[in-house]
């Protein structure tokens, strides 16, 4: 079995919806050239994640639906290409936009749409509507099927994310990103990968991006290995902040045979003893005091 190639479009924005259409499905046709079985764009690709420094009712506006023409392109892109599509996009949304990825497999069929549910509501994402669940899907690929889901951004800063994920069944993590990579935020995906034993891919914006610095990266999940001494680094791939795309190579066959012997994932868990991740809490320590007044303000009669 083949290894499993994921490019990451680590890509800058062209200043519009049709420059970025146009942009994203130029990628695209690279990244097929490049052996590419899975494409992942950075993390709200049709407006480039340009929300700061405008009003919130400017950028509110060039949202749009997830099956609209923009979408479709890719989604025919996927089926012409014979290769899944992760394209993210501000989502039109009843109630208020949302941060959203569509994956598309190779034959074109939209397998996945996922909104992120930990939008950063310190700041301007407050405007956003958060999603509702986190989703797995199997996805059809020349290497055969893999079970696929997804975080975006600050999803991977809440260890609940991948763990739902991994108990959904996922073996892949597709993470759309629009940050700065440092080691702390590295660190986050290294662990949910090792965690939970899957595979991390994230799709950065470049250093030319504001408040981004490329960077994107895939960890594998696999620790150890039978003929090892010791732990391995489980970075299959870390891009640097040029423009470019990248591409992760991912042995699925050896991931799947080290989930069947190693000790982490679900293996050892105890969920009856986790309850209190659940419950609510009148005053939760280490929250901000301004989120816990809303929190007071939503629990009152």
């Amino acid at each position: 079995m083949r290894p499993l190639k994921i490019a990451l479009l680590q890509i800058a924005p062209c200043g519009g919806l049709e420059g970025n259409l146009e942009k994203g499905i130029r990628a695209c046709r690279e990244a097929k050239k490049m052996g590419a079985d899975i494409a992942l764009f950075p993390e709200m690709w049709s407006n480039g994640y340009n929300l700061y420094g405008r009003p919130a009712e400017e950028w509110k506006a060039e949202a749009v639906p997830s099956g609209g023409s923009f979408v479709r392109s890719f989604q025919r892109l996927a089926g012409e290409l014979e290769m899944a599509i992760g394209v993210t996009l501000l989502e039109e949304y009843a109630g208020g936009p949302r941060n959203t990825l569509v994956l598309f497999d190779r034959f074109g069929e939209r397998k996945l749409v996922y909104a992120k549910v930990h939008t950063c509501d310190f700041d301007v994402e407050r405007e956003l509507t958060p999603g509702e669940d986190f989703y797995v899907c199997a996805l059809d690929t020349a290497c055969g099927e893999v079970k696929v889901g997804a975080m975006i951004c600050y999803d991977r800063e809440f260890p609940e994310s991948a763990r739902v994920l991994m108990l959904k069944g996922a073996e892949l993590i597709l993470v759309p990103n629009a940050c700065p990579m440092e080691i702390n935020r590295l660190s986050q995906l290294r662990g949910r990968a090792f965690e939970n034993m899957l595979a991390v891919a994230t799709c950065n914006y470049p250093a030319s991006v504001p408040d981004c610095n490329g960077g994107s990266s895939a960890f594998d999940g696999v620790a150890y290995l039978p003929d090892l001494e010791g732990s391995r680094d489980t970075c299959i791939l870390q891009a640097d902040k040029e423009e470019g795309i990248y591409l992760a190579a991912l042995d699925l066959a050896r991931l799947r045979a080290y989930r069947e012997c190693e000790a982490h994932g679900n293996a050892y868990r105890r969920p009856e003893k986790y309850r209190l991740l659940v419950e609510p809490r009148v005053e939760p320590p280490f929250v901000r005091a301004d989120r816990r007044k809303q929190q007071q303000q939503k629990s009152a009669p």
